[in-house]
């Protein structure tokens, strides 16, 4: 009996240490889910300004220079979304840098360290190319709306969207605005969707991706052009700058004396953080959109895409609704990213050049100039559906627009953020400047080959 009795309470001991194993690893499981929540939340809250400054740069008029890339040269230039990457990040990380140190958006800065000459024909220049960006944008939505009902009228479309995207920036608050801005970063995801449908073989992807390839046709070397230039825009540089100085704002810094005061190794880090995910997320998405294409419309010879909405309705026939459905609904919601981040960067240099009150977070009212340089830019973007310019043209133009003042707005970020009596302990390390010049000669070379090309 004795002995009995001892089995009985070793099984239950037993029992009651593995209970107490099984209740531990179970909180122990819990404990990690609960981390990780709240990691992902914290690293969501530190998304801002870097998330949609690079979402908004692949809007429908990137969306069809990618399309077109991967039909015409499948996998070959894969490699350019891994070499855009580092690029984009350093100069829009200046960029944020410039802001948030100086308390200034971009166009301030100019004007107070260089000449009004220079101010005022990188200003007019930025407002040429993002009124024609706007206007190919614009009409690509409108195209994409067709694609989910054929019957649809395209100029109440048009119209419909820049009357939207302008009340949007208008009446809605900051706050609530960044948010949504926020949300429709998202939207891209889409793409990434729609090439993991497409069943993509993914060892010849990843060896195009790491292995640059180039065949020095003048074709090819005109759409590397417009790649870098659609990925390396001055609107990112203005939109960037100002974005982080309202952030401040709305933290609390309304003067230029507290923003500059307010800077810690805290904010810096997490403005990298917020920039660097923006620029992954925008090359991700060139490259999940080149890889679909590549391998769907290039190895069935289709070859000719001069439109976001035409790669959809391309796509359709061997990637399925599905596809066709997603590449149609990012083309709406990355045309409503990028339109008001194109028309507020021309805003906020006019603005700045012309000491206007500017910024998002005031109301109509307080900023009557400010918003009206917003509904201009709408406006004749707006008017290019309408006055038969063809959308190709349009982005043609916008394309020798960039081309002539990316360079110089480049040189005159990196000059400012070289610069140790502006930008303090914050100025560019050497290899940045380094980096930041390089950026500079790329698109110099790239410019010059666009504009003479197109001329």
């Amino acid at each position: 009996m004795a002995k009995k009795h001892n089995l009985e309470e070793f099984a239950k001991t037993e029992a009651l240490a593995l209970d107490a194993g099984f209740l531990k690893t179970v909180h122990m499981v819990e404990a990690s889910e609960v981390r990780t929540v709240r990691r992902g939340r914290e690293y969501w809250n530190v998304l801002g300004p870097g998330l949609t400054t690079g979402a908004s740069d692949d809007d429908p008029s990137g969306i069809a220079t990618y399309s077109q890339t991967g039909a015409q040269y499948g996998f070959q230039l894969l490699w350019l979304s891994i070499f855009t990457f580092p690029l984009m990040a350093i100069v829009q990380e200046m960029c944020a840098r410039i802001g948030m140190v100086t308390g200034r958006g971009l166009a301030g800065n100019i004007r107070t360290h260089f000449s009004k000459r220079v101010l005022y024909l990188c200003t007019l220049m930025l407002f040429a190319a993002n009124a024609f960006n706007i206007g190919a944008d614009l009409g690509a939505m409108a195209k994409a709306v067709q694609l989910l009902d054929h019957g649809f009228n395209f100029g109440v479309a048009v119209i419909g969207f820049a009357l939207l995207s302008v009340v949007l920036q208008i009446f809605l608050p900051y706050a609530r605005y960044a948010r949504y801005l926020k949300w429709l970063a998202l939207v891209l995801l889409a793409y990434v969707a729609s090439a993991i449908m497409a069943h993509l073989n993914w060892g010849t992807v990843l060896h195009h991706s790491v292995l640059p390839s180039v065949k020095w046709s003048k074709n090819q070397l005109l759409l590397i052009c417009a790649i870098l230039g659609t990925t390396i825009s001055p609107y990112l540089f203005f939109w960037q700058t100002s974005q982080e100085v309202e952030n401040q704002i709305m933290d609390g810094e309304t003067s230029i004396a507290s923003r500059k005061k307010g800077v810690s190794k805290h904010h810096i880090k997490s403005m990298r953080v917020d920039v660097w995910s923006g620029m992954l997320l925008s090359n991700l998405v060139m490259f999940f959109i080149i890889a679909a294409c590549g391998a769907l419309l290039f190895t069935h010879g289709i070859t000719n895409i001069t439109s976001a909405a035409q790669a959809a309705e391309a796509l359709r026939p061997f990637a399925g609704n599905a596809t066709y459905w997603l590449f149609a609904i990012g083309i709406i919601g990355t045309g409503m990213l990028a339109i008001p981040v194109l028309a507020g960067s021309s805003s906020y240099a006019a603005a700045e050049s012309f000491k206007w009150r500017e910024g998002l977070y005031r109301k109509f009212k307080q900023a009557h100039a400010f918003y009206a340089t917003i509904a201009l830019s709408v406006l004749v973007g707006l008017g290019i559906n309408f006055l038969g310019i063809d959308p190709i043209k349009a982005l043609i133009y916008s394309a020798v627009a960039n081309g002539i003042v990316a360079p110089l707005v480049l040189a005159l970020i990196v000059i400012i953020s070289s610069n140790k009596p502006i930008m303090g302990e914050w100025v560019n390390k050497k290899s940045t400047t380094w980096l930041g010049w390089g950026v500079t000669t790329i698109m110099v070379v790239a410019g010059g080959a666009a504009i003479w090309s197109l001329v």
